[in-house]
């Protein structure tokens, strides 16, 4: 065999032996190995390395402490909200104790038959039947087509006081009992059923409120009341207003209202909101109005609300008893 065959050989007998060792290698790798290699191949970026600058880190972080910064305030100042009833919701009865406030625990204590064994607010879908609600539902809205044909009110709150008769005029009251229209409207058969109601009423604050039926007595006003979204023209007719009824009526000490149309269906906005808790730390207490519901409360500053003012369509009528 001459030189250049036996070089010729030996070459070809190398790269054999390294193909060999190369194939060796590849078939050494373990499976972990493996997945290690193709977990470093995935991590690596498909279009180069992620942009960079300087401070990254830190400016990072600062972005992170921003946003939860802003988190933690949003849910810290924002007004927490509950219901007391829902509109679509029919309940026999519910709500809860509140503390009674001290000065309506001093007034009080001057009639020590009217102080009820705890304060606190409450509905009830279940105390006037349909029927009754369908006759004072007509009655109200009689003495409202009254009111309208009148004039009514020139803002958005209007009212019709049964006991006085005092009936929204402009900016003024004029007394629907000295009017011939009103002959027809208040029949016996309408104030007996106002009458039964009223007294359904009563018994039901008593119960609730652990006092007798003897030491309540339907105080003024008593009246139905008309709202709508209107600007208002005088004091009166901003019903929006924030305030305890004890305060602003004087004689109250139980609150009962009879609603006789509903959220939602008759109109938006409009709805009874309780304030509890501080003014840096809000608490609301929201009751959707319903057809026949009726909602009593004590009349002290522990149950001080609002009217929300009606964003569209007539919230009519309430009937305070």
């Amino acid at each position: 065999m001459s030189e250049e065959t036996k070089l010729i050989k030996r070459k070809s007998d190398k790269s054999t032996t390294e193909t060999a060792a190369t194939n060796e290698e590849h078939e050494e790798k373990t499976p972990v190995e493996k997945a290690v290699k193709a977990s470093q191949d995935a991590k690596s970026p498909k279009f180069g390395p992620m942009p960079s600058f300087k401070h990254q880190r830190v400016w990072s972080r600062i972005v992170v402490l921003i946003g939860l910064a802003i988190y933690i305030w949003y849910f810290a100042t924002r007004t927490k909200m509950s219901n007391l009833g829902f509109q679509k919701d029919k309940h026999d009865l519910r709500g809860h104790v509140v503390i009674c406030s001290s000065d309506y625990e001093q007034e009080l204590s001057a009639y020590p038959q009217c102080f009820p064994k705890h304060c606190g607010r409450y509905i009830s879908d279940k105390i006037v039947s349909e029927s009754e609600m369908n006759i004072l539902l007509n009655l109200a809205k009689e003495g409202s087509e009254s009111e309208i044909a009148l004039g009514g009110s020139d803002g958005g709150a209007s009212i019709l006081d049964l006991h006085s008769g005092a009936l929204s005029y402009g900016t003024k009251f004029i007394n629907i009992y000295s009017l011939e229209e009103s002959k027809g409207i208040f029949t016996k058969g309408n104030l007996a059923v106002y009458k039964t109601v009223k007294e359904k009423v009563k018994a039901a604050v008593a119960d609730l409120f652990g006092i007798s039926t003897k030491v309540l007595y339907l105080t003024h006003p008593t009246f139905f009341s008309r709202l709508d979204n209107r600007d208002p023209k005088t004091e009166h007719d901003e019903y929006w207003q924030i305030h305890v009824d004890k305060d602003t009526y004087g004689s109250f000490f139980y609150t009962s209202l009879l609603y006789l149309t509903d959220y939602g269906v008759d109109f938006t906005g409009g709805r009874l909101i309780f304030l509890d808790g501080k003014s840096t730390k809000p608490f609301n207490v929201t009751l959707e109005p319903r057809k026949g519901r009726v909602a009593m409360f004590t009349s002290g500053a522990e149950n001080v609300h609002f009217v929300e003012r009606v964003k569209s369509g007539v919230r009519k009528i309430d009937l305070p008893l």
